[in-house]
């Protein structure tokens, strides 16, 4: 048998009445059941397995790309190649910047442009690009 006991004070009145709750709780288990379990017997039976006439046919099965899509994604590119020794760095070399995948015709745009003279005399290489602003 265990006993608790709650003291509650308030330095305010609250306007309600406490007196009717109760201070002291008593929790008794005068005796616990009888459990009991049982297994009933179990019979297993002989399983038979007739065997199984599988046939196996050839299977045919092509996929094909038709078309590439035409994109152009830029990919953040940051490559470090080093040596260290007993775990510090001796020799670093990083190398970044963006790299391109391009399945696109290809046609640079403005900022591309590293002054191919070769693609400026082969004008169907360069009808669709746009004119580079000047700012003077």
């Amino acid at each position: 048998m265990s006993a608790a006991e709650v003291d509650l004070e308030f330095e305010n009145d609250l306007g309600v009445d406490l007196s009717g709750i109760p201070s002291s709780y008593t929790i008794n288990i005068p005796s616990i059941p009888k459990i009991s379990v049982g297994l009933d017997p179990l019979t297993i039976n002989p399983l038979t397995i007739n065997p199984l006439d599988v046939t196996v046919r050839p299977l045919d099965l092509t996929v094909r790309i038709r078309e590439f899509p035409s994109i152009r994604a830029h990919l953040p590119a940051n490559f470090t190649l080093g040596f260290g020794l007993l775990g510090y760095e001796v020799l670093c070399i990083r190398l970044c910047g963006e790299a391109q995948v391009i399945t696109e015709p290809y046609d640079p745009n403005p900022c591309e442009d590293c002054g191919d003279d070769r693609r400026r005399d082969q004008p169907e290489l360069t009808k669709n690009r746009p004119k580079a602003a000047v700012v003077k």
